[in-house]
């Protein structure tokens, strides 16, 4: 049984006092993490002030780092501060720094073997864009994604590992795939997962769903067999929001 985790993507929002006070009212009413792993991530500069008020059962993530250890990368975060400010997940991949900041699949493979030299837990995104959905291709190049992001990664170190498919085309527009398209996708990558290591590890990985989540269909998502949680935008922001969507893992 694959434990949910609902991840809230903060993006570019909060100051420093208005992400305080969402932790001050959502830290002590998350569900236990025994039941549904929460997690916020959240701009850099903010992370230790996250990071000492996250309470037991909701964890604070970043939304990126570099590869490197340490190096004249101005505006980078290392992963070595990460771990010293007690963040325990990272966000890798994301279609946003695909697009904007020229990330590749070979730089998120070289981030997500430095996540787990730090102790960094990562959220890995895939997903297509509009063309590669309309043209029929996206199952070969969600798969390729997933290959690369896994060459080089063990077994033990995949296990700790949280994939989020998050279509391109549905972040940040209000376009929602379908629970059958969703999961039809994250089948794929995790039948992409065992062929690179085994049906039983593959079983064993999270994978979650985003793109538009909202407590509308937040329900109907985490139905589906092969959604094990949501990477949450814009709706993430708001605490009640995030209370019911994380509240609605119990019921799966």
């Amino acid at each position: 049984m694959r434990k949910y985790i609902i991840a809230g993507n903060w993006k570019m929002f909060k100051t420093r006092g208005e992400a305080i006070n969402f932790l001050l009212q959502v830290a002590d009413k998350v569900p236990s993490s025994d039941l549904v792993d929460s997690v916020v991530c959240t701009q850099a500069p903010i992370l230790r002030d996250c990071v000492k008020r996250q309470g037991d059962n909701l964890k604070v993530g970043a939304q990126n780092m570099h590869f490197k250890d340490s190096g004249a990368y101005t505006g980078e975060t290392s992963a070595l501060l990460l771990q010293e400010l007690g963040v325990t997940y990272v966000i890798i991949g994301h279609s946003e720094r695909r697009a904007m900041f020229n990330e590749t699949d070979e730089t998120v493979n070289l981030k997500i073997k430095q996540a787990f030299a730090f102790n960094l837990l990562p959220i890995v995104c895939v997903g297509e864009s509009l063309e590669i959905r309309e043209a029929g291709t996206t199952d070969e190049f969600v798969s390729n994604q997933v290959v690369k992001a896994l060459e080089g990664i063990s077994k033990e170190d995949v296990l700790d590992l949280v994939f989020a498919y998050e279509p391109i085309w549905a972040i940040g527009t209000g376009r929602t795939a379908t629970p059958e398209m969703a999961e039809e996708t994250c089948k794929t990558i995790r039948n992409t997962i065992a062929k690179v290591y085994d049906a039983d590890t593959a079983s064993k990985v999270r994978i979650q769903y985003g793109g538009s989540v909202n407590p509308a269909n937040i329900d109907e998502l985490l139905a589906e067999e092969d959604i094990d949680g949501a990477l949450i935008g814009g709706a993430s922001l708001d605490p009640e929001k995030f209370l019911t969507m994380v509240n609605a893992a119990l019921k799966h």
